[in-house]
């Protein structure tokens, strides 16, 4: 935890300025086995020694001596932030996204950006054009995506805490194939300026750590209404700490359609053994109905490409972005061609399409609106589950931390990866992901939380509660 951190910095149990020149002077052997990083940040060792002083005189900010990676889709002033795409490999950002200037304010310690699938499109980080990243558990298997790089940075132990996204899982999925801690915020609870757009009404910005204490503390740093970004807000203060006697007197909701055909046997098996333990504990647990569940997948993938088209059309490669030195390109239209085929991965490619298709003359009723009208029961059938509980219990993911190549030339089985994730994206509520056992090959198996719109606060702090009955790293 932070606060242990520091306190080790202050009884020079730890060297701050040393353990930083060691990150950054072997930076590429470190990262060269998992490939979490896209690059360093060298200009991070200007505010070491500042921080020490602070630690070492009591007057220590929340981040001081705290090393912190962040999604290479997140600006930040002066380093690379590609997205992990050939078509921004040499931009460098302009200006702070606002998490970034709260997380130096605090006193961060910057030291890199990590890698991800290409515009934060993937479930697996086999889509980068920076290559994959691997999860340090098993170095044969995918981290998970697209926030692949900042859970292996977190997992590996080369930082502290990290930055992800999260549009239908990309902070969850990943989290709980490499056996780390991954909150999604309320929409909008953290501000979205500075962060590279993929889907405007789904994106959200959150925190990847060790344990949940960690998380929090991020988040009570990143979260508030933003001026520059008009669909933030304020969600509610929780400082109440909650205890086991405190979730005995919630009911906390299963619903069935997570347990369906196709989940893995010990995903399945490993959950109900949890809630088993639950209602030994004397929780209340009920299970409950998500009626427009199977419906998630089909409504995001028509959303999400039809926002995405959007988004991703102001990369022309004329005002930045990498060019293509073709000399038989004549007209504006061959420089769009040329530029955007050559710039953009085959995943992105693919999504820009379909968005396009959903949006054209002809299918937009029959495809866009649709999907909206079926978003807003994914989002009652939500509402009226909080009716009945306050917490909803259900596994992150429906399988383990898969092999490389195992589904990437399969989408729709790709895609599929997102199903327990998606609908909380669609419903805009926070939900969590806790590292919960491993199965019989040493694969993390993750438990999955939601709690209603703005309760952000509240469930990381029932979250702590679970997180105690679970001693996962014992």
């Amino acid at each position: 935890m932070f606060k242990d951190i520091q306190e080790k910095i202050k009884n020079n149990d730890i060297n701050l300025i040393q353990s930083i020149d060691d990150f950054l002077n072997n930076f590429d052997e470190k990262n060269q086995e998992i490939n979490a990083f896209i690059s360093k940040n060298d200009e991070v060792k200007q505010l070491v020694k500042l921080s020490e002083e602070r630690i070492k005189t009591n007057k220590s900010l929340m981040l001081d001596g705290i090393k912190i990676a962040i999604k290479d889709n997140i600006l930040v002033e002066g380093l690379l932030s590609t997205a992990g795409s050939k078509m921004l490999k040499d931009y460098r950002a302009s200006y702070d996204s606002t998490v970034i200037k709260k997380i130096k304010e605090a006193g961060g310690l910057i030291v890199g950006k990590t890698n991800m699938d290409e515009f934060a499109m993937g479930s697996s980080n086999e889509t980068s054009y920076f290559g994959v990243v691997r999860n340090p558990i098993d170095l044969n298997r995918v981290p998970g995506g697209s926030s692949g790089g900042s859970t292996s940075a977190v997992a590996s132990g080369m930082v502290d805490v990290a930055l992800g996204s999260d549009t239908a899982g990309s902070i969850r999925q990943p989290a709980s194939f490499c056996g780390v801690v991954g909150f999604k915020p309320t929409y909008g609870a953290v501000s979205r300026f500075g962060l590279i757009a993929m889907s405007s009404s789904l994106d959200v910005i959150g925190p990847i750590a060790k344990n949940v204490t960690d998380c929090e503390s991020i988040f009570n740093i990143i979260a508030g209404k933003d001026d520059y970004d008009a669909t933030s807000i304020d969600v509610l203060t929780e400082d109440k700490e909650w205890n086991i006697d405190d979730v005995k007197k919630l009911t906390i909701g299963v619903p069935k359609e997570y347990f369906v055909e196709g989940i893995n046997e010990e995903v399945k098996e490993n959950i109900n053994n949890f809630v088993s333990k639950l209602k030994s504990l004397g929780v209340n647990i009920k299970e409950i109905s998500l009626t427009h569940t199977q419906y998630a997948i089909p409504c995001y993938y028509i959303i999400m490409p039809a926002e995405v088209s959007s988004n991703l059309a102001r990369y022309d490669n004329i005002r930045y972005g990498s060019k293509v030195n073709d000399l038989n390109i004549s007209n504006l239209k061959d420089l769009y061609f040329k530029t955007r085929g050559d710039g953009f991965g085959r995943e992105v490619k693919r999504r820009i399409l379909l968005g396009t298709y959903v949006l054209s003359k002809g299918f937009y009723d029959q495809y866009y609106s649709k999907a909206q009208k079926v978003r807003r029961l994914i989002k009652q059938d939500f509402d009226q589950a909080f009716k009945e509980v306050g917490l909803i219990l259900t596994p992150t993911c429906p399988d383990v931390a898969f092999a490389f190549g195992e589904k990437s030339q399969d989408p729709v089985s790709m895609y599929l990866s997102d199903i327990f994730t998606v609908p909380m994206n669609l419903a805009g509520i926070p939900a969590i992901s806790l590292p919960l056992t491993k199965n019989k090959d040493g694969l993390p198996i993750g438990l999955q939380l939601t709690m209603q719109e703005k309760l952000d606060r509240r469930l990381l702090k029932i979250s702590k509660v679970f997180e105690s009955l679970i001693n996962y790293n014992s």
